[in-house]
């Protein structure tokens, strides 16, 4: 496959080797298999339009199976009842293959992003590095509390994971949010199914695969590529998930919100939406905050959710 602009008119920044594309499939149960209905879809390059690969569509299907998965994982694998020191073992050493791999990672990023190769480099797979190390190092540090009743009587509060976390990331920092929504869940002893936005599946797929090298146990972390309609829809109404992650717009956060109070009443956590105000005061240096507003805009060419200019 060739080589293609990075997109960068710094000098620094030049070809972006493409490396073969190791991982296309559904990652369910720790293997990587089709989907049941045997779909797939482009992943594509932003900076020219082109196909990068064709990765496997999930939907309602693999959803199922994909929970089922998690769910035996949660309720009999061993994850949940490993030490939070054991536990933040094993991600350190997630943390450290991600930093072996940091070149291939951020490749893939910067192509199926249409990212500088610069910034996921440097910033977003170290990020996620760094956001496992944190909570791998807060994995045992799972406090409750504990309140004096009356005399002879205390009462306690015991911390314990929710259960299967479905995940649902956006596509403008897929490595970001992959681990922002992973790390913590997974170092509380949580089980997963991730489903990674469909404009850009490829890092996700590879972060399943050093997931299950660094020892994390089949099940408890999967990934069903898709779209929202059909594998993010089957994430939101199931039955079986415990709890929904959710970053991207307004408009389906509510979609999410209202499939999750219509099944199982699961809660939700949501990030929404990303206009914001920025505010430059009259003895600003206006040539300056113009800079910095551009480049907080456009950092990673696509919005990143960062303020926004409101003169």
């Amino acid at each position: 496959m060739a080589d293609h602009w990075n997109g960068s008119s710094q000098s620094s920044e030049s070809f972006v080797n493409i490396p073969p594309i190791k991982f296309t499939k559904l990652f369910i149960d720790g293997n990587f298999v089709d989907s049941v209905s045997g779909k797939t879809f482009e992943a594509i390059d932003p900076r020219t339009g082109e196909a990068i690969t064709r990765v496997s569509e999930g939907d309602k299907d693999d959803v199922d199976l994909a929970v089922k998965a998690a769910r035996f994982a949660f309720d009999n694998g061993p994850w949940p009842r490993l030490s939070g020191s054991e536990r933040g073992r094993i991600l350190m050493k997630f943390a450290d293959l991600i930093e072996q791999n940091i070149e291939e990672l951020a490749t893939l990023e910067a192509i199926n992003g249409g990212k500088l190769f610069s910034l996921c480099k440097f910033m977003e797979v170290p990020g996620a590095a760094m956001t496992l190390r944190y909570y791998a190092g807060a994995a045992d540090k799972i406090y409750g509390t504990v309140l004096k009743l009356s005399k002879g009587l205390q009462g306690y509060t015991l911390r314990e994971p929710i259960g299967v976390v479905g995940a649902i990331l956006p596509w403008n920092f897929p490595t970001s949010m992959f681990f922002i929504k992973a790390a913590p869940a997974l170092a509380a002893g949580c089980t997963m199914v991730i489903k990674p936005a469909e404009q850009t599946p490829l890092s996700a797929l590879y972060y399943a695969h050093l997931a299950k090298l660094a020892g994390i146990p089949d099940g408890v972390l999967n990934v069903v590529n898709g779209f929202g309609e059909t594998a993010g829809a089957a994430i939101s109404s199931h039955m079986d998930i415990d709890k929904v992650s959710f970053t991207g717009s307004t408009e389906v956060g509510r979609k999410i919100m209202m499939a999750a109070a219509a099944s199982n009443l699961k809660p939700v956590s949501l990030e929404l939406g990303g206009k914001s105000p920025l505010l430059i005061f009259d003895d600003a240096d206006v040539d300056e905050a113009a800079k910095f507003a551009f480049n907080g805009i456009f950092t990673s060419v696509r919005p990143n959710f960062m303020p926004r200019p409101e003169y």
